[in-house]
């Protein structure tokens, strides 16, 4: 059973399918996994700024994520062009659930 867990990114994690590795709470960059026994558990979803790394290194497929989307694109064209990153709230390219931002 796939759960949705952050309206404003594409982050999906199906506890049931988790070994409880910990590989995606120790390269998410922005802390979105935690252990939580013997799973992990997506305690900041909303942080997701959709890198991909968490799903990569998953070795069972329980995350998902449509990386390179996001914030993560904006971060990457802020980079790019030399400009700020506008990501994150509801004004900003990825509030309201919006994807493909900048």
């Amino acid at each position: 059973m796939q759960i949705e867990l952050a309206t404003v990114n594409t982050l999906r994690y199906d506890a049931e399918l988790c070994i409880g590795c910990g590989m995606c709470s120790t390269v998410c960059p922005h802390g979105v996994f935690s252990m939580d026994g013997r799973k992990a558990r997506a305690q900041h979803a909303e942080r997701c700024i959709e890198c991909g790394a968490c799903q990569r290194n998953c070795p069972v497929g329980a995350i998902v994520v449509d990386s390179g989307v996001g914030c993560a694109s904006a971060y990457i064209m802020a980079a790019l062009t030399g400009r700020e990153a506008t990501c994150g709230g509801p004004d900003g390219c990825c509030g309201g659930g919006k994807t493909g931002c900048c």
